[in-house]
């Protein structure tokens, strides 16, 4: 358990920094603070993606633990675009923004550690991560990346979604690691190098963020809306679709626990990227960040 909370505060103390240098003007706001958002996007969050799954075991890709997280993910998504269209009234790169963060959990550098320390096992690590990659972040970035309704647009948004760096990287790790192929080391170097700075460099300009308008300062609702139904109704729902499918023990706790993850960072960086949502997904990854923990001691005492 040690080993989760170290992983928890890497994250708190990278933040800190990131907020640090953002309130020194070392990091700029605007156009200077997106920067590092493209530079992840386009490059370095790719590399990190590709180096961990084209050396991954395929084999966990097809347990009903991977079915039962991706159940929760969309229907958890569909039930925030739901009370969207109800309550919020948001359009839909802003909704898309929200719903990603209701259910877009963080499979690296939280859930790695949580996957090892607290569940024992982190055999559903990287396919939980392609299935976000390659399934769930074409939707997520055509709707982040949409700009009318038109049928050239809604293409254009299409087109965007399936050809982005982090879908392709997912495809192409996947392609590799089924395959048994062997990436020569004067190729997987520079990428493991590259991909080693994605974390930091997202992380920092989620810190340097905070310095604008304060944590629910704006999107509040929503905010609240989607932290809820990341860390009670998505875990809830992963429950129900666990036992509807007949996971009990070990495969049905590795279910739950990953499915009350906090929001991944990489939501804020698709939003930052497109300039879409940013404050209800950026609100959301802190908040749930901090409350996960509390969430998934709670999955683990009812486990026993």
């Amino acid at each position: 358990m040690l080993d989760v909370l170290t992983g928890f505060a890497i994250i708190f103390v990278v933040i800190g920094v990131g907020f640090f240098l953002g309130h020194r003007g070392v990091i700029g706001h605007g156009e200077a603070r997106l920067q590092f958002n493209r530079t992840a996007f386009w490059a370095a969050t790719p590399a990190l993606i590709f180096s961990s799954v084209a050396t991954s075991d395929t084999s966990a890709f097809t347990s009903p633990v991977v079915a039962v997280i991706a159940i929760a993910s969309v229907a958890t998504m569909a039930l925030y675009g739901m009370l969207s269209a109800l309550f919020f009234r948001r359009s839909g790169a802003e909704t898309m923004a929200g719903a990603a963060a209701a259910s877009y959990y963080n499979s690296v550098n939280i859930g790695l550690p949580i996957a090892t320390y607290v569940i024992g096992d982190a055999t559903f690590v990287v396919p939980a991560l392609v299935l976000q990659m390659a399934v769930l972040s074409p939707f997520i970035i055509a709707g982040l990346n949409a700009q009318g309704t038109s049928l050239r647009s809604i293409s254009s948004s299409v087109v965007s979604g399936l050809t982005a760096p982090v879908v392709i990287a997912a495809i192409a790790g996947f392609i590799v690691s089924a395959a048994d192929w062997q990436v020569p080391e004067v190729i997987m170097a520079p990428l493991e190098l590259l991909g080693g700075a994605s974390i930091p460099i997202i992380l920092m300009s989620f810190g340097a963020s905070l310095t604008g308008k304060g944590l629910l300062a704006n999107d509040r609702l929503p905010t609240i809306t989607a932290t809820v139904l990341k860390l009670i109704v998505m875990p809830a729902i992963a429950l129900a679709a666990g036992l509807a499918l007949g996971l009990s023990g070990n495969e049905l706790y590795a279910a739950l626990i990953l499915s009350a993850l906090p929001t991944a960072q990489n939501v804020y960086n698709y939003a930052a990227t497109y300039q879409s949502g940013e404050t209800v997904a950026r609100d959301t990854v802190f908040l749930t960040t901090f409350l996960s923990l509390p969430a998934m001691l709670a999955i683990a005492g009812f486990f026993g």
